[in-house]
């Protein structure tokens, strides 16, 4: 079912995880696009307020709400301050997450239990809570952020691959229904790469070393421009980053072979010396510093992508991938080819018999050619009837 969606500029918009990386690489994306309107979520306070502030000021009228993603009531509040203050919300987007390292055994229970409340239910609660609403208003748009991990785990971030790999199958179900049921709600999933924000800085960390991101890394604003463009299309799915999408596809080719690259290589990729700020680590159960896009690893991210302009604009890229590829096609021909005359067509009408003869030979043993019974030139007039053959 096609589903109509408002220009950006028309829309009120709910980000969750709005206090640092891609939630407010978003907010301010949105705000940069002039939306009527924003309501932002997280647990501090103060960094959204800031935020709110920010925003305001540039024009966009914009609401902070002090929330818990991990609990549904606060998520309700959210809902009814975006209701209260703006008349309802068009676009709805899950981005609050929380990240574990460490290997499962190491890891308490009590905390992976707590990264699903998270990551998975608080996808789960969003999106319901939008979707009730946005039947009421006429249709709109739930984004929810995944992962490329939601297509293949990640060692030593194993839970969170679990959680990931959740949040799409729900997704994935959740659209179905919708369609089903004829409701003009269009549901997109947003599977991210490795994207340099503060995440690996919040995250819990059973580690030796610091947690880090595997390469290749992309910026956040990649993210953020994925998002703005499915609250605008209905789209099923975008993933940000090739590196990223090319994990899942080995995953699905060779997983014995990708499961024995990940053994050798994925501590060293994910984990670092280098020095983090320790005003940000951990807010798994609490917040922590808020405030910033980027993380503090020295690595210069990805800001392109190909493969995400592809997935958002597949007529324009096919277009441009023909005429590549009639380009290189003329130029492999070779030029003798090109100039070589073309063979005159042959002719339709078939080439005249020649008269059949037959050969005999004489008691003498010389051949001559004589003609056989009944035989006659074919514009010689008949007289009498055929000699009877023999």
């Amino acid at each position: 079912m096609a589903v109509r969606l408002k220009p950006v500029e028309e829309q009120v918009v709910v980000i969750t995880g709005a206090s640092s990386g891609i939630g407010l690489t978003t907010a301010r994306m949105f705000a940069e696009r002039g939306a009527r309107g924003l309501v932002l979520a997280a647990r501090n306070a103060e960094t959204l307020d800031d935020i709110a502030r920010e925003l305001s000021a540039r024009g966009t009228h914009t609401i902070a709400v002090p929330a818990d993603t991990a609990k549904r009531e606060d998520i309700e509040q959210i809902a009814r301050t975006a209701t209260e203050t703006f008349g309802g919300f068009d676009t709805w987007v899950n981005d609050a997450a929380a990240a574990l390292y460490g290997r499962l055994e190491e890891i308490p229970i009590e905390d992976q239990r707590h990264q699903f409340e998270v990551n998975y239910w608080g996808v789960v609660n969003g999106s319901l809570i939008a979707a009730r609403h946005l039947r009421e208003r006429g249709g709109g748009a739930i984004i929810n952020l995944g992962s490329v991990l939601s297509e293949r785990a990640m060692l030593f971030q194993t839970q969170y691959s679990a959680t990931k790999h959740a949040v799409k199958a729900f997704t994935d179900g959740l659209r179905m229904e919708l369609e089903r049921e004829g409701a003009p709600i269009s549901v997109t999933l947003i599977k991210p790469s490795a994207i340099d924000t503060p995440y690996p800085e919040h995250a819990r960390n059973y580690m030796g070393d610091n947690p880090a991101l595997p390469p290749p890394i992309y910026d956040p604003h990649l993210v953020a421009k994925a998002i703005v463009f499915a609250a605008e299309h209905q789209k099923r799915d975008l993933t940000v980053g090739f590196g990223g999408w090319m994990i899942g596809a080995l995953g699905a080719i060779a997983p014995r072979l990708t499961d024995v690259v990940m053994e050798l290589v994925g501590y060293a990729t994910q984990s670092t010396r280098e020095r983090q700020r320790e005003s940000m680590r951990d807010n798994l159960y609490r917040p922590r510093q808020d405030g910033d896009e980027y993380s503090s690893l020295a690595r210069e991210p990805r800001k392109t992508s190909v493969f995400l302009a592809a997935q958002m604009h597949p007529f324009a890229t096919a277009v441009v991938l023909a005429g590549i590829g009639a380009a290189v096609a003329a130029f492999l021909i070779p030029r003798e080819s090109r100039n070589r005359p073309r063979p005159r067509a042959r002719s339709a009408v078939p080439a005249r018999r020649s008269e059949q003869v037959t050969t005999k030979t004489s008691g003498n043993g010389h051949s001559e050619y004589v003609v056989g019974p009944g035989y006659r030139a074919r514009h010689e007039p008949f007289h009498g009837r055929p000699q009877p053959r023999h």
